[in-house]
């Protein structure tokens, strides 16, 4: 009977034992459940806060890369209309040259001709009138943007800064062209008076009176008629500068006060004369009906 007591209070001290244990291990496991419940928001909380700070840096880098971008693209863009206006500009300096080359090629037998400089070309400009080889005039040009004139012999009555102004910087085929108008017809209208005093100066009573542009001549001379010399003064004016005959005449006797219908042909017929023909060959018609006077009178 005492045996199996002491068995019972074995086993049933032997139980709290292991309901002891079972206590405390339990109590262990809600300690250490304790003892992490606090860590784990403090390590979420830092590791949000460090996501946060490189969340941030990474911002500023693509700002800073965004930023460093747009400068390069702004560069690269001022670079590439730099270089486009340069080479703008040079292309247009090229195609002046072979412009102008084109234009003195194509017309080397019209009087103008050219040669290379260091500047550019310089142009000659040839006159002519009625196939008489006259006056040659240059034309330094410095192909540059703008083209310029660095030297000349124009002269100075020749308006070449209206013509410079009108076509040198859009047209250089009508620059050169219009001064060569100017240039032939000033040149034909001087060597006609020229002629005038040199080969038909026996008609002449008084010296030739012109001015430098020779746009303007004024002259008295004589003529034979019906076995008669007559008197005639006359007035020319070449309105348009790029003309060889004149705009305006006017033919009048000296010291006569009444007129005849003789005389206003004879007037009207000179005048028609002096408008349609160069000078030199207005006289050299009045030469022929001398020498058929003469024929006349012999025969």
């Amino acid at each position: 009977m005492e045996s199996a007591n002491t068995l019972c209070q074995g086993e049933a001290s032997k139980g709290g034992v292991l309901a002891y244990l079972q206590r405390l291990e339990a109590q262990m496991n809600r300690s250490h459940r304790k003892s992490e419940e606090p860590i784990v928001p403090e390590k979420e909380s830092s590791l949000r806060a460090k996501i946060q700070e490189l969340r941030q840096q990474r911002d500023k880098l693509r700002a800073e890369v965004k930023q460093w971008r747009a400068r390069v693209k702004a560069s690269s863009a001022s670079e590439d209309q730099n270089r486009t206006v340069e080479i703008s500009e040079q292309e247009v300096l090229e195609r002046q040259w072979e412009n102008v080359k084109g234009i003195l090629q194509a017309y080397r037998f019209t009087g103008l001709s050219g040669k290379l400089t260091s500047r550019g070309v310089c142009v000659c400009i040839g006159t002519a009138f009625e196939g008489n080889l006259l006056e040659s005039y240059f034309l330094d040009l410095a192909i540059e943007k703008p083209l310029r004139i660095h030297h000349h012999s124009i002269p100075a009555f020749i308006p070449l800064e209206k013509i410079t102004a009108a076509y040198l910087q859009t047209d250089i085929q009508r620059f050169l062209f219009s001064l060569c108008e100017y240039l032939n017809a000033y040149s034909g209208r001087k060597y006609q008076a020229d002629q005038l005093e040199s080969d038909f100066h026996a008609f002449l009573t008084e010296p030739l009176q012109r001015n430098a542009l020779c746009n303007l001549l004024s002259f008295t001379y004589t003529v034979e008629q019906r076995c008669q010399t007559f008197s005639f003064s006359a007035r020319l004016l070449y309105e348009d500068l790029t003309a060889t005959l004149p705009t305006d005449v006017t033919v009048t006797r000296p010291g006569l006060e009444a007129s005849s219908t003789h005389w206003e042909e004879c007037k009207a017929s000179h005048e028609m004369l002096f408008r349609t023909k160069p000078l030199h060959q207005v006289f050299a018609s009045f030469s022929k009906e001398v020498e058929k006077l003469d024929l006349s009178l012999v025969f």
